[in-house]
């Protein structure tokens, strides 16, 4: 829902932005690198110490520069494999860092096993939810299943809990409480979404196998 709604009015939003950025001479590449470096920093270095509204508001001013750097490229024409590999790669360097953050946060100075064995658990499935798609895309299927909760959703739910819980420090009672509840929500939806992606490509295998079984030898499938 996210992909399909939200990032096409994003995109129209961004788009002259993206024209300034390549009237100033500034590649694509360069926005990616810029804007994952600044999601990494305002993860890092924010949400270990629990200041979760300015490591969002870090954050945010930076994660849309995964809009800004493709519509760089169609507008320069030179979309590319390399372009699709550096953004697809540093989306999960993204995800770990904001994830990781929240780790730092509760296997540390939020002193919360549970939650920090969560948010881990968040970190990996959502890595993992990613490989399943790209290694079945990668040995010829299309796995035509994009599942509960996909990266904008994770990082959505993720990013509007951590801001609004960080508004605890501005005197906003019981607010925090909305973390730990994004968190499980992500956890959950995470694993679904696995298990939807890897069901998928356990029926497109076997009918693909099928298929290649009954196609004569010598000749083609009729």
């Amino acid at each position: 829902m996210l992909n399909k709604y939200a990032r096409a009015f994003f995109t129209r939003v961004l788009t002259p932005f993206a024209a300034l950025l390549i009237r100033l001479g500034v590649s694509p590449d360069a926005v990616t690198l810029t804007g994952t470096a600044g999601v990494c920093a305002g993860a890092l270095v924010f949400y270990p110490r629990g200041e979760f509204f300015w490591g969002t508001v870090v954050i945010t001013l930076f994660v849309f520069s995964d809009l800004v750097d493709g519509n760089m490229a169609r507008q320069l024409g030179r979309s590319s494999r390399w372009g699709a590999f550096l953004d697809s790669t540093l989306d999960r360097v993204a995800d770990g860092a904001i994830f990781g953050g929240l780790t730092l946060w509760y296997a540390g100075r939020g002193d919360d096993n549970v939650l920090c064995a969560v948010t881990i658990f968040c970190l990996a499935s959502g890595q993992v939810v990613s490989y399943t798609k790209a290694r079945g895309e990668s040995i010829g299927l299309p796995v035509n299943v994009n599942g509960l909760v996909e990266r904008a959703e994770r990082l959505v739910i993720s990013l509007v809990a951590c801001g609004l819980s960080g508004l605890h420090k501005f005197g906003v009672p019981h607010i925090e409480i909305l973390l730990p509840i994004a968190l499980w929500i992500v956890a959950v939806g995470s694993a679904v979404t696995l298990v939807q992606r890897v069901v998928t490509v356990r029926r497109e295998a076997a009918e693909a196998d099928a298929g290649e079984r009954t196609v004569p030898q010598g000749g083609e499938a009729r």
